[in-house]
């Protein structure tokens, strides 16, 4: 039996303004989706630090939750639930799923396993640790320019590959879809352009 609809006359202002905006993001209007960050970071922040205390993780999985936001903002149904109870909602299952990660990580990650295409390893699944990682780091300024100077010197490929993988979040293949290249072939990129990074922060002493 379908639920009978939630009235929106009884809602605050800022929820109906919010469930306006959350209507352009749907449609995939950039602006609004500023206006809902800037309308809402501060209190979903605050449902992500009461689970993840670290605030540093705490930030990272904030910008996890407005990815996932973007990605599902058709899903909202405003005669479900407010806005920002859908938002919080995302905000609570993104901190605890961070903990989980966090303690499923290993300490330590070898880098000589297989770099065929045919390999189906997955070197992002492993290279977790309790450390930031290279992409992390852009936010310390000490090792900012090491970082911009390392990612220079990787290939077109193997940037633009990291650069979907990590600062969009995209998976192995959906960086491929995005690429219209072969799985394997953009899991090389990945694996290698990790590997050279890694290298080349070690050598200038950046980790």
């Amino acid at each position: 039996m379908a639920h009978p609809a939630k009235p929106t006359t009884d809602w605050s202002d800022k929820s109906r303004e919010l469930a306006a905006v959350m209507s352009r993001v749907a449609l995939g209007d950039r602006a609004a989706f500023g206006t809902l960050y800037d309308a809402t970071s501060a209190h979903l922040l605050g449902v992500v630090l009461r689970i993840q205390k670290d605030r540093a993780q705490a930030e990272d999985v904030l910008q996890e939750v407005y990815v996932s936001v973007w990605r599902a903002a058709q899903g909202f149904d405003a005669t479900l639930s407010q806005p920002l109870t859908w938002l919080t909602s995302i905000a609570r299952n993104r901190a605890i799923d961070s903990l989980r990660r966090r303690q499923a990580e290993p300490t330590t990650v070898s880098n000589a396993g297989g770099l065929g295409d045919d390999d189906e390893t997955d070197m992002l699944d492993h290279l977790a640790s309790p450390n930031a990682g290279p992409f992390e780091r852009l936010a310390d300024a000490d090792d900012a320019r090491a970082l911009r100077g390392c990612i220079g010197a990787l290939s077109g490929e193997q940037q633009q590959s990291l650069a979907l993988a990590f600062f969009q979040g995209l998976s192995h293949a959906e960086v491929a879809e995005h690429l219209k290249q072969p799985l394997g072939t953009v899991k090389s990129w990945v694996r290698r352009g990790l590997i050279a990074l890694k290298s080349c922060l070690e050598r200038n002493g950046a980790v």
